[in-house]
């Protein structure tokens, strides 16, 4: 381990995006020691943030080699558990979540990681549906594995809109190694989600006044989106394009908006159809701070990248009750960084 100092501490970044979780780590004083990300389009755009390009597929990465940490932070892939994924793959007639071996298996590398380097604290991140995926068999395995690997678990879906402008709800997986944080809370790691401080967050407030015309939907996609939304509300479905209040919250971002734009649409007023947000503004409603911030790869790109990713400032906000509990133990005697390093030396041998 690196500085022994209270309020610095070592982490790793796995199935690292474009660094949400990172992000959310380094405001409490955290320092990456290794990242990991399989997809070239986000890694560049990691390398181009936070200058340094992860390592690629983590089931070619040897879980020895990967650097000691206090904590391990991952946002391990969504699609084999969320309900647009599972949905997708049984209309395929495809497996899913721990069938899936290209996707969903990867849980498994992960906790091969954990099982090798034992840090003291993790911080997960997963869409929604991960705990009542496969009727919730799906979650019954991972956290009953994560108790098998020595971790305390905490988990909790929380809706981004308490930080940013917008809906989106995410699990957050906290695990506390027993062997490292027992001395000090032997009943229990106190450990508390974050609430919101209750702020209303406007769209209006991540929004451009001048944004290029290429971002107004065509006539013809905009009549289609119309005539797909009057289909399915004839019958009684709530399937449609999304214009939100500016003054309030919008949908979620997903990955596909590239594609239409058709969750989140911005109006412009009478006489002119509805545009997409740009690249710029998609990151602004995902809470990264692009006024630092420079997009390097194309729109598209972006647009997925922005989708897929850990809002930084939820990260933050669930970091800095994790780093509570770093403090209380301190306050009750419990050296935990030195303790984590005595568990490591004692199974290696």
């Amino acid at each position: 381990m690196t500085d022994q100092s209270t309020s610095s501490f070592d982490f790793i970044d796995l199935f690292a995006g474009i660094g949400g979780l990172r992000l959310g780590l380094e405001s409490i004083g955290g320092e990456c020691v290794f990242s990991s990300e399989w997809d070239k389009h986000s890694q560049k755009t990691y390398e181009a943030w936070y200058g340094e390009r992860p390592a690629g597929d983590i089931n070619l990465i040897e879980p020895s080699s990967v650097p000691n940490h206090h904590i391990l932070a991952a946002g391990f892939p969504c699609q084999p558990f969320s309900l647009a994924g599972v949905s997708k793959k049984n209309s395929l007639g495809r497996a899913h979540g721990f069938d899936d071996v290209k996707q969903g298996n990867l849980f498994f590398a992960l906790s091969d990681v954990i099982e090798a380097k034992k840090p003291a604290v993790l911080l997960l991140e997963n869409v929604k549906n991960l705990v009542s995926h496969d009727r919730g068999k799906t979650w019954r395995v991972i956290s009953a594995r994560l108790d098998e690997l020595g971790y305390e678990v905490h988990a909790r879906i929380i809706d981004a809109a308490g930080w940013v402008p917008q809906h989106r709800e995410r699990i957050f997986i906290i695990g506390f190694r027993r062997e490292v944080f027992t001395p000090a809370f032997p009943e229990g790691v106190p450990f508390e989600f974050p609430v919101s401080d209750g702020r209303p967050h406007a769209l209006r407030s991540i929004l451009d006044e001048e944004v290029d015309s290429k971002y107004t939907l065509s006539d013809l996609l905009w009549r289609y989106l119309q005539n797909y939304a009057d289909k399915h509300r004839a019958k009684g479905n709530g399937f449609g394009f999304g214009l939100p209040n500016l003054d309030g919250v919008t949908r979620t971002l997903s990955a596909r908006y590239h594609k239409d734009g058709s969750e989140i649409l911005i109006s412009q007023g009478l006489g002119r159809n509805p545009r997409r947000l740009t690249p710029v503004e998609a990151g602004r409603l995902m809470g990264f701070p692009m006024d630092r911030l420079e997009i390097v790869v194309s729109d598209t790109q972006a647009y997925r990248q922005f989708g897929n990713a850990v809002v930084p400032k939820v990260a933050e906000a669930v970091a800095r009750q994790i780093e509570i509990v770093l403090q209380q133990a301190r306050l009750l005697g419990l050296d935990w960084k030195v303790r984590m390093g005595e568990e490591l030396e004692l199974a290696a041998g």
